[in-house]
């Protein structure tokens, strides 16, 4: 935890010093620099222990690879104890979520950030944790603001923005730094799309006869219906698909008994959509969480929005339990798969597909290896020797 503290407070320092020597930005360049410091600044939590960056690593693809006793499935708060209730999804390609919404021709809550959904832009989803008790720990909007302001370079910056009243209101002012952090996540820096799947579309890559036989399944809707969910343009091989419909749905994912265990309420059930305040029909949304991106989706494990699977390879063949009663055993526990945490509402029309044989297994799992950003591709590697290492 040092070792990232002082790497973020050191790059901090070089942003901040290259950027006060900028001059003839536009205000949405100074909007995405000062996010840059923001996100990767721990003055945002109470302690000065952890950033933005912690729990979204741009090392690790956004998402938290930090060892700590809950082995990835939730992230560890600025006091090095708590823990949240569900995993953090990656932030990579979070800018392509519409604003949180209900689409009246859909039928269907759509949008937003968080798992549920609450947050209606990534503006709002940026000023949650660092005043929520279990992750960044600031009393309130008012002492992160406080904090802020006394460093020169944001108090400058937002005021070249905003104009040099935004200070003088903290409901105003903590908008204003969210909306900074914002604008640094819808840069490039999150969204490269370069992965090996890119580099085909462009010819720039030949997918292996196993990669290939992946895609096919894929976008095929006689197979295993994936592109139902996992497709938002509905166009086959668009070069900007971000592999989420940004809808919700209950699968049946069982309750995560380590998540509970450090989030340390026994008889905690997760109602996902339905926690969102801004859903009016509770009871047809309870269980239904934002269908995730699969961009990166081979480096972000675990998996499900409380992180109760280890292996992509495990998601695919939990799918295709509902088509295949022989595939009736968790491969990570030796067991029966779990019940569901939520019984209501499961989207069992929509999990119906041909049942998935081994060697088609592997080769959706390949495919969507190839939905790895090609910075990543080296902690693709790494993550399959580890994987390896322990058969």
């Amino acid at each position: 935890m040092r070792h990232i503290v002082k790497h973020s407070v050191l790059l901090v320092a070089c942003l901040m010093t290259s950027m006060s020597y900028a001059v003839d930005k536009s205000k949405e360049e100074m909007a995405q620099e000062m996010g840059k410091a923001l996100f990767f600044d721990a003055r945002l939590s109470f302690n000065n222990t952890i950033s933005c960056a912690t729990c979204h690593n741009p090392d690790t693809a956004f998402a938290d690879r930090r060892l700590t006793r809950a082995n990835g499935v939730a992230s560890q708060g600025a006091d090095g104890h708590a823990f949240g209730d569900r995993n953090a999804p990656t932030a990579s390609y979070a800018a392509f979520s519409p604003r949180f919404h209900y689409d009246e021709k859909l039928k269907q809550y759509v949008g937003g950030q968080f798992w549920d959904g609450r947050a209606e832009t990534l503006a709002n989803q940026a000023g949650g944790p660092p005043v929520n008790p279990a992750e960044m720990m600031m009393p309130d909007a008012k002492a992160v603001v406080d904090r802020l302001k006394e460093v020169p370079y944001y108090k400058e910056t937002l005021e070249a923005i905003y104009g040099g009243d935004v200070w003088n209101e903290t409901d105003k002012a903590y908008r204003a730094v969210t909306e900074t952090i914002e604008a640094f996540e819808k840069t490039k820096d999150f969204s490269t799309f370069d992965s090996k799947y890119d580099r085909f579309l462009k010819g720039e890559y030949e997918l292996t006869i196993e990669e290939d036989l992946g895609r096919t399944l894929f976008f095929s809707n006689n197979n295993v219906n994936c592109s139902t969910c996992h497709l938002i343009n509905r166009v086959v091989e668009d070069p900007k698909e971000t592999f989420t419909n940004f809808q919700y749905r209950n699968i049946g994912v069982p309750a995560n008994p380590k998540l509970i265990e450090v989030h340390g309420d026994p008889n905690f059930v997760d109602q996902g959509l339905a926690a969102n305040p801004n859903v009016k029909d509770k009871e047809a949304q309870r269980g239904k969480f934002k269908v995730p991106t699969l961009r990166n989706v081979a480096v972000t494990g675990p998996y499900m929005h409380n992180g109760v699977f280890q292996h992509l390879r495990t998601v695919i063949q939990f799918y295709n339990k509902y088509n295949d009663p022989k595939d009736n055993i968790n491969p990570e526990t030796g067991l029966p798969w779990a019940p569901p945490e939520v019984e209501d509402n499961i989207a069992l029309d929509e999990l119906k597909a041909v049942a998935l044989t081994p060697a088609k297994i592997d080769a959706l799992v390949a495919f969507l290896e190839t939905l790895t950003d090609k910075r990543y591709e080296p902690l693709l590697e790494e993550i399959k020797k580890q994987e390896a290492s322990k058969k």
